[in-house]
C-alpha cells in the first residue's frame, strides 16, 4: 500500500493504458451489433444514458456527454429515425423535449447491455469483494475529478 503514495509517472501512464484498454474492450463487444444499423460509441453511450435517466432533457444530455449539440443532434437524429429513442414535450414547457428510449431501442440495448454485462460480471466475479468495492471507489474519484 505504501507504494501507492509514491506512485510514478510510468505507474499512471499504465493506469491510464489500462483503462484505455479497459473501456475499449467493453465497447468492443457490441461492435458488430452496433455496426448493423451504422451506429457508433456515441449512439451507445446516447442509449445508456437515456436508459438510465428517462425523461432527460437535451441541454441535461449534452451536459452528461460533455459534447456539443451540433455532436448530440447527429446521433439522436439517428437513433429517432431507427426507432429507439422518442422525444416527448414536457407538459410545462413545450419548448423542451423529454427523451425516453423507445420499446425497440430497449430491446436493442438491452442485447448490447447483456454482451458487456459479461465481460463486467466475470471480472468482478474473479476479484476479490473488497477490490471489487475499492475499484468502484477509485473509479468514481476519477469521474469526479
Amino acid at each position: 500500500m505504501r507504494d501507492l503514495l509514491y506512485l510514478k509517472d510510468e505507474q499512471i501512464k499504465d493506469f491510464i493504458q489500462l483503462l484505455y484498454y479497459a473501456y475499449r474492450e467493453t465497447y468492443s463487444d457490441p461492435k458488430e451489433i452496433l455496426s448493423k444499423k451504422y451506429f457508433g460509441p456515441a449512439h451507445l453511450r446516447t442509449l445508456s444514458l437515456i436508459d438510465s435517466n428517462p425523461g432527460i432533457s437535451l441541454s441535461e444530455l449534452i451536459y452528461k456527454l460533455k459534447i456539443t449539440k451540433q455532436s448530440i443532434n447527429r446521433v439522436l437524429r439517428d437513433l429517432l429515425k431507427e426507432k429507439m429513442v422518442k422525444q416527448i414535450k414536457d407538459e410545462k414547457d413545450t419548448r423542451k423535449k423529454k427523451l425516453y428510449i423507445d420499446s425497440e431501442g430497449k430491446t436493442y440495448f438491452e442485447m448490447i447491455y447483456k454482451m458487456q454485462k459479461k465481460r463486467i460480471f466475470n471480472a468482478l466475479k474473479n476479484s476479490e469483494p473488497d477490490s471489487v468495492v475499492k475499484f468502484k471507489e477509485v473509479l468514481k474519484k476519477i469521474i469526479n475529478g
